[in-house]
């Protein structure tokens, strides 16, 4: 539905992603993850080329009973390398979709990469048993400094924990300096207030940290 305009006038897929040598299960970690990007009904395409093809018809479909003219989709992610050494590779994974709504929709992950162990590192797999509330408690007081909240100020009226208690989420980033995890649109709080960081120092939770992981090696 281009005809003439340039790509910033009508719909386009971009996916811009690194690829590994000899690393076949973090290129189909990089692959699984976008196409995770616009998972229709909650179920990711099996590939690349069928997830453009999908949002694509997505398009024409939506075209067929919108005829407005200018009215355009866009499909835009990418995949930055944020870290890397000889254990550790940590990617950003960044999608913005737009489908004929009132806005678009940003989404950011990450990809922790143990290179020795051939996978994507979880929590579980960073910190020692038992961690996860002693880690709760110490995020929810950083977040509450950083929203300027007292120790006992209710979370009820404006952020979406369940249960209004704060919680941390799996979407975090393994940094030289500590964990910095991230809650997206609507995670927890109003569209309009954006991406959520909360970064974590090592300072802070060495303690729990699980002897031998590939955070060892941050940690003074």
């Amino acid at each position: 539905d281009c005809g003439t305009k340039s790509d910033s006038a009508c719909t386009v897929v971009k996916i811009n992603y690194p690829v590994f040598d000899s690393a076949k299960a973090l290129n189909d970690t990089i692959v699984a993850k976008l196409t995770l990007m616009f998972a229709m009904d909650g179920k990711a395409d099996s590939s690349l080329e069928l997830m453009t093809k999908n949002f694509l018809k997505s398009y024409d479909d939506f075209k067929k009973t919108d005829p407005r003219s200018g009215m355009f989709f866009t499909l835009d992610d990418s995949v930055k390398v944020i870290h890397q050494d000889s254990s550790l590779t940590t990617l950003q994974v960044q999608g913005y979709t737009y489908t004929g709504g009132a806005h678009g929709g940003t989404s950011v992950t990450f990809i922790n990469w143990d290179s020795k162990a051939g996978k994507n590192l979880r929590l579980a797999d960073i910190f020692a048993t038992g961690y996860h509330d002693k880690l709760t408690a110490v995020a929810e007081k950083f977040f509450r400094r950083n929203e300027k909240l007292s120790d006992t100020a209710s979370l009820k009226d404006n952020y979406f924990f369940k249960d209004d208690k704060f919680a941390i989420n799996g979407n975090f980033s393994i940094t030289p300096l500590g964990i910095k995890f991230l809650y997206n649109q609507y995670e927890i709080k109003p569209y309009a207030a954006g991406i959520t960081e909360l970064f974590i120092p090592y300072a802070q939770i060495k303690s729990l940290i699980q002897p031998g992981s590939v955070v060892n090696q941050f940690i003074k």
